[in-house]
């Protein structure tokens, strides 16, 4: 009861089992909602499951999702390759520029720049690479160039004191040194990527994919359909989230040990 109360302080920790029973006890108000909702637009979790069933068995959705996470994982690839390239290169004055440039490419919509990305690359699946590339690029180098410069210079000057010639200060410090959070930039900008997923396969539905799939059943008005393939996106998404995290554990240790003194 005690941990219960600690849950509406601020501040507070609680126990692990006392926070599975109030993320139970959420599920289940908000299904209880979604059960007895006034509105008759949204179909009820048996219309969903059906729904799902008949998405799986016979339209091939199994198949599509398939297509969209291979997609969705080598622009993730071709994204952690650019960006942490560019990231760790502002240790260098002349890049600096260059990677404010490209931070500011995150105001721009993908929707104009389909034209010149079809040109380049051809349509088809590497249009919706490059842009899914393009949308996530700008936002990991804008999160891990902010941490790569706002490294305390008191490690930099720790690591000279070992006598480390500059460019093993910048693997020590700079590279290993910001490993933790260069992965957790990287669970961000892999839910970038399942959110522009479905306008990108809307761009170009070469190969179709689960969001070509969604944009077609949300124009027939087929909304149990719609509700069914979200819910596996958003399931799909989050078994990857947690994929990631478990990386992040294993690769860096002491990031855990970080976010417990927290």
């Amino acid at each position: 009861m005690k941990d219960i109360t600690s849950a509406f302080a601020p501040n507070r920790a609680i126990s692990p089992m006392t926070l599975r029973i109030i993320v139970a006890a959420q599920v289940a108000v908000l299904l209880l909602i979604w059960i007895n909702s006034p509105f008759p637009v949204l179909p009820q979790p048996d219309e969903v499951a059906r729904a799902f069933r008949t998405l799986w068995f016979e339209q091939g959705l199994g198949r599509e999702l398939w297509t969209s996470f291979t997609l969705n994982l080598e622009a993730l690839a071709l994204t952690v390759l650019i960006s942490l390239a560019l990231s760790y290169l502002t240790v260098l004055p002349f890049f600096r520029p260059v990677a404010a440039a490209i931070s500011k490419g995150r105001f721009l919509g993908l929707v104009g720049l389909t034209l010149p990305l079809t040109i380049m690359s051809g349509g088809g699946r590497p249009l919706k690479l490059s842009l899914l590339v393009f949308g996530m690029t700008v936002f990991f180098v804008t999160s891990m160039a902010s941490e790569v410069l706002s490294i305390p210079k008191e490690k930099f000057d720790h690591a000279r004191t070992l006598r480390m010639n500059e460019w093993q200060v910048v693997w020590e410090v700079v590279i290993l040194g910001t490993a933790d959070k260069a992965i957790e930039v990287l669970r961000q900008n892999a839910a970038i990527g399942w959110m522009m997923l479905t306008m990108v396969e809307g761009i170009s539905r070469a190969e179709g994919g689960v969001g070509a799939m969604l944009l077609n059943q949300n124009k027939h008005l087929h909304v149990p359909e719609v509700f069914a393939i979200q819910i596996t996106i958003l399931l799909l998404a989050i078994l990857q989230d947690y994929g990631i995290g478990v990386l992040q554990r294993i690769v860096c240790p002491y990031s855990r040990l970080t976010l417990e003194r927290r």
